[in-house]
């Protein structure tokens, strides 16, 4: 049986971005349910940008994803959270 192209092998490093107003303090909230599932993330796994505009906040979270059940229930709880514009 073959694997389907753009299947991910696991486990793998894997980027998380969420989006946010830049107003909401987002950082602390969303690293928590990050670290939930993946255990404690160094700083240099965690980075932000602010848009052009400095309207909202880019956070991207670069986690050793173990299965795909464990990345939905990050990208659930994510998006959960009132001040997540979008997750990616």
């Amino acid at each position: 049986m073959s694997e389907s192209p753009g299947v991910l092998e696991f486990p793998c490093e894997f980027p998380i971005k969420i989006f946010a107003a830049s107003k909401s303090d987002i950082l602390a909230p969303a690293r928590a349910i990050v670290e939930r599932h993946v255990g404690q993330l160094d700083d240099h796994r965690v980075t932000t940008r602010a848009s052009k505009a400095a309207r909202y906040v880019a956070i991207k979270f670069t986690v050793t994803a173990k299965s795909q059940d464990q990345l939905d229930a990050i990208y659930r709880e994510l998006t959960a959270h009132e001040d997540v514009v979008m997750a990616l």
